[in-house]
């Protein structure tokens, strides 16, 4: 068999990598989602690839510069405050290509929103925001709301999380002497065990509205 022999011109190519676009997303998803958990283990994750970033938080269950899970798992983080400038401190703090993730991202200001979707257009850096929607009147955060308006990519976490009659849980209900709360102020923060100060659960839409807020609860004012 006699060999073929190819001519192969030598050609001069220049390797060039496409433009890397970096992302502000929002996971979002009612309480026990497990929205906390995912932002530890997405933090876990980067940081085991080598990618150098921050933790944020605003208000965590389980007290100031720490971003904690229902399951256990915590780590420390920057409490960001209503004075807090985050194009400032992502700029000191990350450099490009690096990650910000953001926990209890509902309780921001809609400016500081603003400067996460600028931190990510104009440092380069990737921002992962993890919020609960809306507050219990059903009514979105303001801070939840901005984020919706601007981020690249929005998430719905597929956590099931249920209501005590077995429908799907979609309402973040303030617990108040048995009853579903219809009124105060709205940030409360608080937990699900029923050691917390202030204790929330999750109801289906129509037990939020009737304000049945277990099968043995005493039924509130329908009336708002």
């Amino acid at each position: 068999m006699v060999p073929v022999t190819v001519s192969t011109p030598v050609v001069s190519r220049v390797r060039t990598l496409a433009p890397v676009f970096h992302e502000l997303t929002l996971f979002h998803g009612s309480m026990g989602a497990g929205k906390s958990t995912l932002a530890l283990q997405n933090a876990y994750n980067r940081r085991q690839a080598g990618r150098p970033g921050i933790l944020l938080t605003s208000m965590d269950r389980a007290g100031a510069g720490v971003m904690s899970s229902r399951l256990g798992v915590a780590a420390d983080a920057i409490e960001v405050t209503d004075g807090t400038e985050l194009t400032a401190l992502i700029a000191r703090e990350v450099p490009a290509g690096g990650f910000v993730i953001v926990d209890e991202a509902q309780f921001l200001r809609p400016e500081q929103v603003e400067q996460l979707a600028w931190v990510v257009d104009e440092l380069c850096v990737d921002v992962d925001a993890y919020a609960i929607s809306t507050d219990f009147m059903s009514r979105l955060f303001p801070g939840a709301r901005r984020l919706l308006e601007l981020a690249d990519n929005i998430v719905s976490l597929q956590v099931e999380v249920t209501c005590w009659c077995g429908r799907p849980g979609r309402q973040n209900a303030r617990i108040e002497d048995g009853r579903v709360a219809r009124s105060g102020a709205q940030v409360a923060v608080g937990d699900t065990s029923d050691a917390a100060e202030v204790t929330y659960r999750v109801l289906c839409r129509r037990h939020w509205r009737d304000g049945v807020a277990g099968p043995d609860s005493v039924t509130a004012e329908t009336n708002f």
